[in-house]
């Protein structure tokens, strides 16, 4: 299930990649597209070219230069800032549908904002836990102890397990709703998703009596999928 997981949130990494140089350098961020030209890019993307979500992303830079102001004083790097909020700017390109008469500029700021408020939320707790385990004193033989051993964890175990699960049955449900048929069975044999045991993409094209790459091209295709489906509910 992890390396289920994993495939999705790597469709994003390789998304970023052609980004870095803008990343480093502020300014030289493109200027926006105008109204005729989002259009035209937009349906592009429709229509599954990716070089037009490329440039979608590209001129939307400034939006996510433009939102990182509100948090230079979190403590962050203003290009850590910029790399969480174009993965926001990401996700709303992904997501964004224009029959719900939302600009795309007015919902990637929401995606953005909401990014960059996840990362750091996440941060602080990530810090509270690191404090739980300093060292608070000695018991009685000289040990050093620390806040987490008095409190104990079992509790917190629970609570991850729980939400762990919740997560999974999240998962299988978009999976029902989003996939063909065919799209569901191979990450199912391709995951391990049933009883656990992953199959390769060649063992997979015997069963199915197709090719290798056409395994491959609905594997692909059923992981951006599912990941639009999944991330389209937290913008």
């Amino acid at each position: 299930m992890l390396l289920f997981l994993t495939s999705i949130l790597s469709v994003l990494v390789n998304e970023l990649s052609f980004l870095f140089g803008y990343v480093q350098n502020v300014n030289s961020f493109p200027q926006p597209l105008t109204t005729e030209e989002e259009s035209h890019f937009l349906e592009e993307y429709k229509k599954g070219n990716e070089d037009a979500k490329n440039i979608l992303v590209e001129r939307n830079l400034r939006l996510v230069a433009h939102i990182v102001k509100k948090y230079m004083n979190t403590g962050r790097e203003v290009d850590d800032l910029i790399s969480i909020g174009t993965i926001g700017l990401i996700k709303a390109i992904i997501t964004f549908d224009e029959e719900k008469g939302t600009r795309l500029a007015t919902y990637a700021a929401r995606c953005i904002e909401n990014e960059i408020l996840m990362t750091i939320r996440a941060s602080k707790k990530i810090k509270t836990e690191i404090s739980l385990h300093d060292p608070i004193g000695v018991d009685k033989e000289g040990n050093e102890i620390s806040l987490i051993d008095i409190l104990g964890s079992d509790s917190d175990i629970i609570l991850d397990e729980v939400e762990l699960k919740i997560q999974i049955k999240k998962l299988y449900q978009r999976m029902e709703c989003a996939l063909k048929k065919r799209e569901r069975l191979v990450l199912e044999l391709r995951y391990g998703l049933v009883n656990g045991i992953s199959k390769t993409q060649r063992e997979i094209a015997e069963m199915m009596g197709i090719s290798r790459s056409y395994v491959s091209r609905i594997e692909n295709r059923a992981i951006k999928k599912l990941y639009k489906e999944l991330y389209n509910e937290n913008c």
